[in-house]
């Protein structure tokens, strides 16, 4: 009797198998002549060396579908097994999917520009007021780089505690003092990546979540480097960050001008970054407003109420 195994690579297999192993079981019903046994991410299959070569060809196809989509369906199951497209399909311009199935894509003009400046470039700045998108979006094409093999991991990175990054006075080791000024950046892989691969990935090292204070003295190579309020660092650390890129790497830097934290005597790093580096070639710069603000409505109206309370001052 033949028998092989396949390996479940880059996906969490509770979505391939399903929920009480549903989709196996479903499998196990359209391939009778197969002896289907799942562990962990290895399915071991033993039976008829035809319906075998159908059943791997299907599975890498489920697998991938899972890859892309972060779900899977009964009936996107049986798509695929009769060689059908599923009703996923990917609609252009999605960059990935979130865990809940939504499409993460551009939501407005300038989201979309900053898509298009990130394909076009290796280092890209993204500037504009908080809801705008620029971490959640940044995020989504780090994790569709990683997922399309364009990189071999990300590495993402803000100041914490304002630039000086004085953490001393918090309890805990140093990942306890750091890990909520990082928050954010969890949440939007959370949203994107199950968390048992999420935290496989975290402890190979494949994504890195770091203080920018961490930064220095590193060549980075081959990943997605995502910078995240940039408009909090110093002259001198902003230089020493975009000095890190290497080989085959992108760089996305997102800030938003109005909470600039630092003392005032202290010029933004953010600032004198594209003061320096405009019109340099192969660095995109885009600026969104409040017009591409995406998340709770109230979020534009305080945005407005407060700039135009600082236009009064």
């Amino acid at each position: 009797m033949t028998e092989k195994h396949i390996v479940l690579e880059d996906i969490d297999p509770v979505v391939f198998y399903g929920v009480g192993n549903a989709h196996l079981q479903m499998l196990k019903a359209l391939y009778p002549k197969l002896r289907i046994v799942a562990r962990d991410n290895v399915m071991r299959i033993m039976g008829d060396e035809e319906q075998m070569a159908s059943f791997e060809e299907s599975a890498e196809k489920i697998r991938l579908h899972v890859l892309r989509f972060n779900s899977l369906k009964e009936e996107d199951i049986i798509d695929i097994v009769k060689g059908k497209r599923t009703r996923d399909e990917i609609p252009e311009g999605v960059v990935v999917y979130a865990l809940s199935g939504r499409a993460i894509k551009a939501r407005s003009e300038n989201q979309q520009k900053l898509i298009n400046a990130y394909n076009e470039n290796d280092m890209v700045f993204a500037v504009g007021p908080a809801g705008t998108g620029k971490t959640y979006l940044s995020i989504a094409l780090a994790v569709k780089a990683l997922k399309d093999k364009e990189a071999k991991k990300i590495i993402l990175s803000r100041p914490a505690v304002e630039a000086g990054e004085k953490l001393g006075f918090l309890p805990g080791d140093m990942k306890d003092k750091i890990d909520p000024y990082l928050q954010p950046l969890y949440d939007a892989l959370e949203d994107m990546i199950p968390q048992v691969k999420l935290q496989d990935m975290m402890e190979k090292r494949v994504i890195q979540i770091a203080p920018l204070a961490f930064m220095r003295g590193r060549t980075l190579n081959d990943a997605i480097v995502i910078l995240d309020e940039a408009q909090n660092t110093t002259p001198a650390q902003i230089r020493m960050f975009l000095t890190r890129m290497g080989w085959n790497t992108k760089m996305i830097i997102t800030g938003d001008m109005t909470q600039i934290d630092l003392p005032h005597s202290q010029k933004s790093g953010l600032v004198e970054a594209l003061h320096i580096l405009n019109g340099v070639e192969g660095i995109g710069v885009v600026n969104l407003t409040q017009k591409d603000i995406v998340r709770h409505k109230l979020v534009t109206k305080i945005v407005n109420a407060y700039e135009a309370f600082d236009k009064e001052g």
